[in-house]
């Protein structure tokens, strides 16, 4: 019932198996000794990673300059006087901080922390959902966050999750959380992921963002040998979501120029490699009818196929692979 549901009370448990929630108790600490499953108040959930999620003061000390890197390039995605919605999440916190310089801006935010990241930027409005308080990460959900959102159209959303694979998408282990982002993606003609390289491959509980629907992801590259991240990399790319690849503690873009044109766009590129003055970075887009892709800037390079992410190549730099046609 934990893996058909996800989550089960001892009530309901008791109820099937005909006997006692005394005795249904005892039975969950037992299998949860076997690592079977979690004990959460009254009930049972599935164990480890599905459903545990580390609180806002334990995720803004991990991976910071991978999240600083991937900020720092999604912002060069932004546009003066564009409006976007940005989520909740400590590398969003580190997006809106960089959107702060974009004039015109419209940002809408179910969260208090990228609201306070744009609080004094007196160039960008920023227009908060309603909603209740989650206060582990500092982000409105709820019912009054979603009907807040109804009618709401914006050029791009930027997500983060708990985890990214290439069969589920974007995922997250709280239901809440789950219901709003998925609000968010539903008034956005874009959808734009946010994660490190330690959420891909990671599922967990609560599907926000299927693989389908996201535009891009923008990520930093994978640890050398950690073939994980590289094939979900490979998978995503596979199944049309355009990769952007931050390279850590490199200079940053400068916001608002609309990097979005794809592979090539802009200044500073020789020869197809990484930007000069920027964050390394390659787009992995494939064509397919479910895109309607940006015009690529004058004299850049069209949109390419996916790329192959061999074992030999991850031993040295993502952002630097040269895309194949197919």
């Amino acid at each position: 019932m934990v893996r058909a549901n996800g989550a089960v009370s001892l009530r309901e448990l008791a109820r099937v198996v005909q006997t006692s929630e005394v005795t249904v108790r005892r039975d969950v600490r037992a299998l949860e000794a076997e690592g079977l499953l979690d004990r959460r108040h009254g009930g049972a959930v599935l164990p480890g990673g599905f459903t545990r999620e580390s609180g806002f003061p334990q995720k803004s000390h991990l991976a910071t300059a991978e999240k600083t890197a991937i900020a720092d390039l999604a912002a060069g995605l932004v546009e003066e006087g564009e409006a976007v919605v940005v989520g909740a999440g400590t590398t969003t916190q580190e997006l809106a901080r960089r959107l702060a310089r974009v004039p015109g801006l419209t940002v809408v935010t179910n969260s208090l922390l990228v609201a306070q990241a744009l609080a004094h930027a007196n160039r960008v409005e920023v227009v908060m959902t309603g909603g209740t308080l989650r206060g582990s990460n500092y982000a409105l959900v709820g019912s009054g966050a979603e009907q807040s959102l109804q009618g709401l159209r914006v050029s791009r959303a930027f997500l983060s999750g708990s985890g990214l694979t290439a069969e589920r998408g974007l995922s997250t282990s709280n239901m809440l959380s789950a219901s709003v982002d998925r609000a968010l993606v539903q008034a956005a003609a874009e959808v734009v992921v946010l994660a490190d390289h330690s959420k891909l491959g990671t599922d967990t509980m609560f599907q926000t963002v299927p693989t389908d629907a996201i535009t891009r992801l923008v990520t930093n590259e994978p640890l050398t040998r950690d073939e994980r991240s590289a094939t979900e990399l490979q998978a995503l790319a596979d199944q049309g979501v355009q990769i952007a690849v931050a390279g850590v503690g490199q200079p940053a873009p400068a916001p608002g120029q609309g990097q979005g044109a794809g592979p090539g766009a802009g200044p500073g590129r020789t020869d197809g490699g990484p930007a000069v003055g920027r964050p390394a970075r390659r787009d992995m887009p494939l064509p397919g009818p479910r895109r309607t892709h940006p015009p690529t800037a004058p004299g850049g390079p069209g949109l390419r196929g996916p790329v192959s992410l061999s074992e030999q190549q991850l031993g040295g730099r993502v952002a630097d692979l040269a895309p194949r046609r197919r």
